[in-house]
């Protein structure tokens, strides 16, 4: 029988041990590596803000239902003049959504989103006096309103923690930084709201959107400027 030659191991990549060591430890959503990934959030985004322009919790409503499937850049230079044609609750109700829909036909799937927003001005105006409700359970009944654009108004306009808002850069590196393995918006905000401290719940938010607009984009993460490079071993990863 021919003698059996012993082969030898080819070493590992470095980036294959990198991606072991990220994920040593205690686990992703160890204290440890939660107050790292807070403290490079604070130091990059200390006064992460909602990027929607607004002047008042109805705007932000409207906006926030404007920006699905849309970026915020286009949906704020689609609201001034929109704001400036319908500026309360009542003009939006009034209006047909088929003369609204194309007010607002550049931000996208435009007749849905008519129809969610007269429908929400017409529910406000009649059970909440044209005021926009403060609560969880009075916003999800609203027309074109979920968990996200909820939280995004209660959160923003009225310094409310109710959740964790989760957004298409949320749900991605939240994913990428192995803190939920979840597969829709909803379970990955409950995953959230156990390891994040209820008073960074909103700022949280805001700054994870920045960092996945600046450094963790979808197409191609600037993993070399990314604070957070070190503790993640995204199959993402550019390094």
């Amino acid at each position: 029988m021919p003698r059996s030659v012993a082969t030898k191991a080819k070493p590992k990549p470095k980036h294959a041990q990198k991606m072991r060591n990220a994920g040593r430890g205690k686990g992703y959503d160890s204290p440890a590596r939660l107050q790292k990934i807070f403290r490079a959030l604070d130091r990059l985004f200390p006064q992460a803000e909602c990027a929607l322009h607004h002047t008042n919790p109805f705007q932000l409503l409207v906006a926030t239902i404007l920006s699905a499937q849309c970026t915020d850049e286009r949906v704020n230079k689609v609201t001034p003049s929109l704001f400036q044609k319908y500026p309360t609750p009542a003009d939006f109700a009034t209006v047909r959504p088929e003369v609204l829909a194309e007010d607002i036909k550049s931000t996208g799937f435009f007749r849905n989103k008519a129809k969610s927003i007269t429908g929400a001005a017409a529910k406000i105006v009649s059970d909440f006096k044209g005021e926009v409700p403060r609560t969880m359970e009075e916003l999800l009944p609203l027309p074109g309103v979920a968990r996200k654009t909820a939280n995004v108004v209660l959160g923003t306009a009225f310094g409310i923690a109710t959740g964790i808002v989760v957004d298409t850069h949320v749900f991605r590196i939240a994913h990428r930084l192995k803190l939920s393995r979840q597969k829709t918006p909803e379970k990955i905000e409950q995953d959230l709201m156990k390891i994040v401290p209820k008073d960074r719940w909103i700022s949280f938010s805001h700054q994870v959107i920045w960092f996945g607009r600046k450094i963790c984009q979808a197409r191609k993460p600037l993993c070399p400027a990314c604070p957070l490079e070190t503790i993640c071993d995204s199959p993402d990863k550019t390094v």
